[in-house]
């Protein structure tokens, strides 16, 4: 038996419009201690459309556990996967180790709510969040082209370039007629996710979960601060720590965000060792 199938199992669900693919220096660092899986791109398979509140989105992530893995595992999260990540544990505890968020902060009545969650992907608060996905630029000649795109956007341009090209990378394919590039993950799934944001989570802060979880956020997370952390207090308990990030942290400075990670991880399941 090779030492990596020994390693604890991680299975990974990436943000809204962000391929698993962009992760990949977070997940070398994370990879020292576990196997790290993650579906490549959520939303984007018929047989799991996206609909309000998510659920066959969440029903994607448990038959994923449910055919990859003989036994439980660790859910982590980004954003919209750790969101994605808690309901599938709420539903399938049995398929489950632990929960780690990044930076999924909890909330009553999403709805009211949705704008804060884009400011990080320069959304103005003039537009709706559907009006701003639906138009954004998603055609360049070249993968190079794209790739100056991002680098010259303020929120891109802080992350190790290695990153932004493996968002590149996993992020852009040819055109169908063969002429420029286009963004893998589409502008309407994307929209679509976004204008269908659970309403319904507040009740999970006040019921918990059957297995531990807990939470990794950036101190910057512009997500988290309009939010508010009471909820995710709340579902966490001690369990709860920030980095100097913002809301992309795995992409801003994934070494430090993996080592908060697996922290957290230990210590979770410490906790159900003893139990």
């Amino acid at each position: 038996m090779s030492t990596e199938s020994v390693k604890p199992v991680i299975h990974f669900a990436h943000a809204n419009s962000f391929p698993a693919g962009t992760y990949r220096v977070f997940f070398d660092f994370l990879r020292t201690h576990y196997d790290v899986q993650a579906l490549p791109l959520h939303g984007h398979n018929p047989a799991y459309p996206v609909t309000d509140g998510w659920p066959h989105l969440v029903q994607e992530l448990i038959d994923a556990l449910e055919s990859r893995y003989q036994s439980p595992v660790i859910l982590l999260g980004h954003s919209l996967g750790g969101m994605l990540s808690m309901m599938a544990a709420k539903a399938r505890p049995d398929l489950v180790r632990c929960v780690v968020m990044l930076d999924s902060p909890l909330v009553g009545g999403w709805r009211a709510t949705t704008l804060r969650l884009f400011k990080w992907i320069g959304l103005d608060k003039k537009f709706s969040p559907a009006r701003f996905s639906e138009k954004r630029r998603n055609q360049w000649k070249d993968a190079e082209e794209a790739y100056k795109h991002f680098a010259s956007k303020e929120m891109f341009a802080i992350w190790p370039p290695e990153v932004l090209r493996d968002y590149i990378n996993a992020g852009i394919q040819p055109n169908e007629n063969g002429e420029g590039v286009t963004l893998r993950f589409t502008r309407e799934v994307e929209t679509a996710i976004y204008s269908t944001l659970p309403d319904g989570l507040g009740y999970l802060a006040r019921k918990g979960l059957k297995v531990p979880i807990g939470f990794v956020g950036g101190t910057e997370s512009v997500e988290c601060r309009q939010a508010g952390l009471k909820a995710t207090h709340q579902l966490v308990g001690n369990n709860f720590v920030q980095i100097l990030a913002g809301h992309l942290l795995p992409m801003e400075v994934p070494e430090q965000a993996a080592a908060a990670t697996h922290a957290m991880i230990q210590s979770l399941i410490s906790t159900t060792s003893h139990h």
